[in-house]
């Protein structure tokens, strides 16, 4: 029995602070977590960069209102959940999720919660749903009877991409993918579905017009 593991952002729809941070013009915020491997360090950055422009969750809801997934992204999941469990897990939060979600055709997501103050904008912290969180969700499965097969861009996505039985690294940076050669790497929802299938040992699905 598999199930597979997905990132959200930089796999299936864009970076939510990148975008955030090109429309606010504030470069500093589009470091992510292809730049910084520690969560709980980048997140402490964009607080105080969030503090220091008088920006918060308000601010960044209207940005996600008008994101869009990457072209492709629904029809690979539909195909992907049409053999396969299919989860993702990321790192982003409730409060952002749920436009991207009704997008995606409400996948399931599992991911993690802001903290505000008492004026429900200001974002005073972040509430992680267990520690390593995506490392501890493909052991859970995995202790659940779950063959895991996953597939991210960060540096936050290799520890769920090493402990399964198959890992792919999905349109990652350059030195990602140098520092990591065993995780074969994609640039194409086509290239990882057949990844996955191969891993799963199923055959390629016949295309409209083949015998």
């Amino acid at each position: 029995m598999y199930i597979v593991c997905l990132d959200l952002e930089g796999v299936l729809v864009p970076e939510i602070w990148v975008t955030f941070a090109r429309e606010h013009g504030i470069p500093a915020l589009e470091r992510t977590t292809r730049d910084e491997p520690d969560y709980g360090r980048l997140m402490e950055y964009r607080l105080a960069h969030l503090r220091r422009h008088g920006l918060g969750l308000r601010e960044l809801q209207e940005t996600i209102a008008h994101m869009r997934p990457f072209p492709g992204a629904r029809a690979f999941l539909d195909e992907l959940r049409s053999f396969t469990q299919a989860v993702i897990l990321s790192d982003t939060f409730e409060e952002f999720a749920r436009p991207l979600m009704e997008q995606l055709n409400w996948p399931t997501l599992l991911c993690n919660r802001l903290e505000t103050a008492a004026d429900g904008n200001t974002i005073t912290g972040v509430h992680l749903r267990c520690p390593q969180t995506k490392l501890t969700t493909v052991r859970a499965l995995q202790s659940a009877g779950y063959e895991t097969i996953a597939a991210g861009d960060s540096y936050n996505d290799l520890d769920m991409l090493q402990a399964g039985k198959a890992g792919f690294l999905f349109r990652s940076t350059p030195a990602i993918r140098a520092a990591h050669p065993e995780l074969p790497a994609c640039d194409t929802y086509e290239e990882l579905l057949a990844g996955i299938r191969r891993a799963m040992e199923l055959p390629a699905p016949e295309r409209k017009g083949e015998p």
